[in-house]
């Protein structure tokens, strides 16, 4: 029987629990994992002395964290004992933590990299694999290709939990950290009333354990309550009712791991993450005074981003879908602030990875700032940089075709986009139109699921629904 094809995607290796995300090839993974370690990371580890010297290289040292999700912790044990008979030094968390602070662990021990277990905003059926590399951040896909080419190599070697593995719980730095990032007093002193909803994830109840506020479904369930733990609009409804019931300042969510946010305004609307995008990146600018540097998006990102930075000199880069393209450029060039369409938002002076929590603070610290409610700051960043409306449509679609449907779209563009006329094209990740008002149009298949992503921004709600309606149109199979 042939052993299951494991590849990585945009964040690491996902598939369903107990079909292709089974202890046999969670084990494979592991051992893929210290062997490429053992492999690359031993000889850059040895001291200057011990180049010369001999000396035995500095023990390799790892953390294994793990979400809420069914058997997350099992399979983190698998990992663990694999990393531990493979002679790398193994932490493990006593319990479900945030990726981020997973990720922060790795800077702060000096670790060789680290693993997560977690399917993040998948559904409930799914697990998954995230890898950090020694820098804290998402593996590049030249690591995740090493080790994939490193798969059944060696056999796997499997030892004991104890006394090998130490346990260690990474949130106490990771929060510290934060408190560095953020004025904690300021949001405090505000008294703001604030609803966070963890979407039954890992996130737990860290937020209000710092600023206070209440939050919702923040208990374990691996079910995520029947909703995929993905904090947009057709999951975040129990939210939006809380905030209108409370009559909150705001709602803040975070995804299944906790690297992303959701927000809903103090009407009680859920925000489209464009302009919650836009507002951050004010807020970095104006309030927090941090001109200098670069920003960086993703290219299905709103161009109010890139409004803003022209009124502030600053240049913004656009990089393809994934936040390790943003963290390829926060650890290569001095970025101020990073941010994707998925809610996944870095920081100048963080880690450079995406961190929900932060970007849920940091939202909060905005609000402490300029005292104004988050309804009248969408509406005044609108007035000044251009009106945003923004949706997506997840069709879903067989894996097989996908390339051949990017290649004729890319062949065949369109030359106009809802009567405006096409300006360009783009086709660095899948395919974007774009027309000569901004509004756009993109095409790019899931990194994780059998989908493909259709992607629009414009001025009007109803210009979008005509994009997303045309763009379902043009992913029709064609017929000769």
């Amino acid at each position: 029987m042939s052993k299951t094809k494991i590849q990585f995607g945009t964040d690491g290796w996902r598939g369903v629990i107990a079909a292709d995300f089974t202890f046999e090839n969670v084990r494979r993974v592991a051992q893929a994992t210290a062997d490429y370690w053992n492999g690359v990371g031993q000889a850059s580890r040895l001291s200057g002395a011990g180049r010369e010297t001999g000396e035995t290289p500095v023990p390799l040292k790892t953390i294994v964290g793990y979400d809420t999700r069914f058997l997350s912790e099992t399979y983190a044990r698998l990992v663990c004992e694999v990393m531990a008979a493979n002679g790398i030094a193994t932490l493990c968390a006593p319990t479900a933590v945030p990726t981020p602070a997973i990720a922060y662990a790795v800077r702060d021990r000096q670790l060789c990299g680290a693993v997560m277990i977690t399917a993040s905003h998948n559904p409930p059926q799914f697990n998954g694999y995230k890898l950090k590399a020694e820098f804290a951040g998402s593996a590049t896909p030249a690591i995740c290709a090493a080790i994939e080419a490193r798969l059944d190599a060696t056999s796997v070697r499997s030892g004991p939990f104890a006394p090998a593995v130490q346990l260690y719980d990474p949130r106490p730095a990771h929060i510290a950290a934060l408190k560095k990032m953020v004025d904690l007093k300021a949001i405090q002193r505000a008294r703001l009333r604030v609803i966070f909803d963890s979407m039954h994830g890992c996130g737990g109840r860290v937020l209000q354990d710092l600023v206070g506020g209440t939050t919702i479904r923040g208990d374990r369930d691996v079910l995520f309550g029947g909703v995929n733990p993905e904090p947009t609009q057709p999951n975040l409804g129990a939210l939006m009712a809380t905030v209108k019931a409370r009559q909150a300042a705001i709602g803040l969510a975070t995804d299944g791991d906790a690297d992303r946010l959701g927000v809903v305004d103090d009407r009680g609307r859920y925000v489209s993450i464009q302009l919650v995008l836009a507002v951050l990146l004010l807020h970095v600018l104006r309030n927090r005074k941090e001109r200098q540097g670069i920003v960086v998006k993703s290219g299905n990102s709103t161009v109010l981003l890139n409004r803003i930075c022209q009124a502030y000199g600053l240049p913004c880069v656009t990089v393809p879908v994934g936040f390790k393209w943003i963290c390829q450029q926060m650890r290569e060039r001095d970025v101020v602030f990073g941010g994707e369409e998925s809610g996944g938002v870095g920081f100048r002076g963080h880690i450079p990875e995406r961190d929900g929590i932060l970007a849920n603070l940091m939202l909060l610290e905005l609000l402490a700032t300029t005292g104004k409610r988050l309804s009248q700051l969408l509406a005044e960043v609108q007035a000044e940089f251009g009106r945003s409306v923004y949706d997506r449509i997840d069709l879903p679609f067989p894996i097989a075709q996908r390339q051949s449907l990017i290649e004729r779209l890319a062949a065949h563009p369109p030359n106009r986009l809802a009567g405006v006329k096409l300006r360009e094209m783009n086709t660095d990740d899948g395919v974007k139109y774009i027309a000569t008002d901004d509004s756009w149009l993109m095409f790019r298949a899931s990194g994780t699921e059998p989908i493909m992503r259709i992607y629009s921004e414009a001025a009007t709600p109803t210009k979008v629904r005509q994009l997303l309606d045309f763009g379902k149109r043009l992913a029709q199979p064609r017929h000769p």
